[in-house]
């Protein structure tokens, strides 16, 4: 694969990352920035690092699954490899103001921030 067409499938996999939601919170993955980072070499294999809003979420075995699963199936895929991290730790602070705005999480909380009303 020449550089054109790795970015074109970078693109696609981007593509099926928005389609991925967490369970709890209304918003895909990649707008949730749990996706750290993707990368595609010229093979097609693809290499992607995420987290989960926090080290004890329910999904935090499946919905790495669900990844792998989904973006395997991306025309010009050959392997994918979905690595787990917390480092750094994903914070509400992560999301854009307009994600903020739709999860109702711009306004004043008095002394709590916004990340106390996800939990």
């Amino acid at each position: 694969m020449n550089e054109n067409e790795i970015e074109i499938l970078k693109e696609r996999v981007i593509a099926v990352l928005k389609t991925i939601y967490d369970p709890e919170i209304p918003i895909d993955i990649w707008t949730l920035h749990l996706i750290y980072g993707v990368d595609v070499d010229a093979d097609g294999n693809v290499k992607i690092v995420m987290t989960v809003t926090v080290p004890n979420c329910p999904v935090a075995e499946t919905l790495p699954a669900e990844v792998k699963q989904r973006v395997q199936a991306v025309m010009g895929v050959k392997n994918v490899d979905v690595e787990l991290t917390f480092d750094p730790v994903w914070s509400i602070d992560m999301l854009s103001d307009e994600a903020k705005a739709d999860l109702g999480l711009d306004g004043d909380y008095g002394g709590f921030s916004a990340a106390d009303f996800l939990y």
